[in-house]
This record gives C-alpha cells, structure tokens and sequence, in this order.
C-alpha cells in the first residue's frame, strides 16, 4: 500500500539510539519521496590500532528484495536470532555492522509514490552511496574504520556496483570514508552463467535425469543469446521458464539447496526448528514496537514483490565488468579500494 506524503513526513531524517550508543538506526531519504532504512551495531570486541583498524560491514541481501535488516540481521549475522537469543557466531565477534533495507521499498524502507522505486542497479548504487553520506554524520566510527561491502545472490551484484559508486564519491572528495573492499558470495554477477550450470549440476546430483538435461542447456543458451543481445527484460523471462521447467522435471528441488524440495528447506522453521517466532511476526511485531520509528502503516516486506518487478529491466544484466576489470576501477583499487 502506497502511503500519502502528509502522513509520512513526521519520519523524514528520524532516527533512535541505544542508550549506551551499541545500536543506532533511522530513516534517510535518499531521493524525495525515497526512504532507506538503516540499522547500526556497534561491537561490544571492538578494538582498534593504528597498525589494525576495527573493520564495518555494509550487509547487502539478496533479492533483490530480501531485507538486510531482517534476513540478514536475525537470520544471519547479527547479534540475536529470530527467537532474540544471542547468536554465538554473530559477526560482531569482528566487526560493527550495519544492515539496511536495499533498494527502496523492502524491508522498513518504503517510497511514498510507487514511481521512485529503484529499476537499475546503478540507481541502487546511487541510493547506497547517498546513505553512506549520510551515515558518516551519525556514526563517528566511519571515519577511521574501514568499510568493507558484504553481498550476497543479488546483494552481491548490488555490491560491486555500490563499490564503484562508493569509489567515485570517494576520489572526487563528496563522501569521507575508507573502502576496506568488497566481499561477494554466491553473487548473481553472471546470470547467464549461472543458467548454463544448472541442468549438468542437478544431474550430476541425481536430481534431473540424463533426457532432461538437453532441453534444458538449449533454453540456458537462449538465455545467454539474449543477454549478448542486451534483451535482458526477454531475458528474464526465458530464465524463469527455464527454473519453471527444471521444477517440472525435477520434482520440485530446491533451487537453494538441492538436497531438499521446494517447501522443506528455504523457512524459517527450517533453519530454526523449534523457534517460536516467524521473521515476519517478528519484524512487524516485537522489532517494530522497539523501534519507535517505523510509520505504524509501514508492513515489513509489504512491497517486495513490487521493488522485485521495479528491477525486471536490470535483473538479468551481468556486473562482470564491475569485478575489477576496468582501467578505472583498478585505479581506485590502487588507492586502497580492494577486492576480496
């Protein structure tokens, strides 16, 4: 649901803090009518040098679609999962993290019009690069700890197209902060790789047959004609009758894990078994009312779906180019900018 901008105004530049300065979190508006979420942790370990600074990881999700502040806070890295317990292998055993709600729309981030919604990767980048911005003038730490951009599926396409973004801003002297360096994981930089691997994989594992997997490899090639062609929108869709018919022929797998079916391994119950909390209730309960400064007819992920359609045109457009290639990039490498 699409808010009115009179309701909304009243959050604009809002943000809380913890008393002791361990979590800081607000809303910035990064374009007019474009609200990102974000959410600072402070490490209770952090400890720093001038041989060795404390490191801060951006989290990027997936998606795009997927909310860092969400997903990748309580069902990944931070310091309490979805039952707030605390989390033994949470990252700030090493870092101070930040997680915030990318593109525009997910999570608690919300737009008051639908047609400022992020459609391109580079627009993501840009909203990015504006937080960060930002966020040098509420957390002071930025300034001399390094800043290390953590993606992963589609966050970590997001990653290395925000890491030249960021790069940029930095060279031309618009934002004050080091760029420690990017980390990617299973990053959606390929897609047409990516499509090309999937049929001999699942039959290697015995979860497609051998007649399956002919028809499927000239579908992926069809996929990678197109994106040469730069039809990434056509692209898109090719792709998503290639997943539709290896779920058809595999009866089901799992895209994420194909030891499993769909259904069995991609929820929260899953991953926690006996939990008494789902992510949503959790987000749009509890988490919300701790908060303070979400608008009360913000729903967490209430517009995902449509930030995922926002980005049809981009999806399928690869970010091999990103990952260093360029004489530019590898200039600002030389500067410190690393990747990981």
């Amino acid at each position: 649901m699409w808010q009115p901008s009179i309701l909304l105004l009243c959050f604009i530049l809002q943000g809380a803090v913890a008393a002791d300065r361990s979590e800081v979190w607000g809303y910035v508006e990064i374009r007019h009518k474009a609200h990102l979420f974000w959410w600072y942790y402070k490490s209770p370990h952090r400890a720093s040098s001038p041989i060795k600074a404390w490191p801060t990881i951006l989290w990027l999700e997936g998606g795009p679609g997927g909310s860092g502040v969400g997903g990748g806070n309580f069902q990944g890295i931070g310091p309490l999962d979805v039952n707030l317990k605390p989390r033994n292998s949470t990252w700030l055993q090493k870092a101070d993290l930040i997680f915030v709600d990318l593109p525009v729309g997910v999570g608690y981030s919300y737009v008051e019009d639908p047609s400022v919604l992020a459609t391109t990767d580079v627009q993501v980048a840009a909203d990015a690069t504006e937080l960060l911005k930002a966020l040098t003038k509420e957390i002071p730490t930025l300034h001399s700890s390094p800043l290390f951009l953590v993606g992963e599926s589609y966050g970590g396409k997001l990653a290395a197209k925000i890491g030249i973004s960021v790069a940029r801003a930095i060279h031309a002297g618009a934002l004050k902060l080091t760029l420690g360096g990017v980390v990617l994981g299973d990053s959606w930089i390929s897609p047409d790789d990516f499509a090309l691997s999937y049929a001999q994989l699942l039959r290697d594992v015995s979860r497609l047959s051998d007649e399956a997997v002919a028809p499927l490899n000239r579908m992926a090639a069809i996929v990678k004609e197109q994106i040469a062609a730069r039809q990434f929108t056509t692209a898109k869709m090719t792709w998503t009758n290639l997943v539709d018919l290896i779920d058809q022929q595999s009866d089901g797998v799992d895209m994420l894990n194909f030891l499993l079916d769909k259904g069995e391994g991609s929820s929260t119950s899953q991953v926690f078994p006996s939990t008494p909390n789902t992510i949503d209730g959790l987000m749009n309960g509890v988490i919300k009312e701790k908060l303070k400064v979400i608008p009360k007819n913000i729903i967490w992920q209430g517009v995902a779906i449509q930030v995922f359609e926002a980005m049809n045109a981009t999806y399928m457009k690869p970010a091999i180019d990103e990952m260093g290639w360029s004489e530019e990039f590898l200039e600002h490498a030389k500067a410190g900018f690393a990747i990981l």
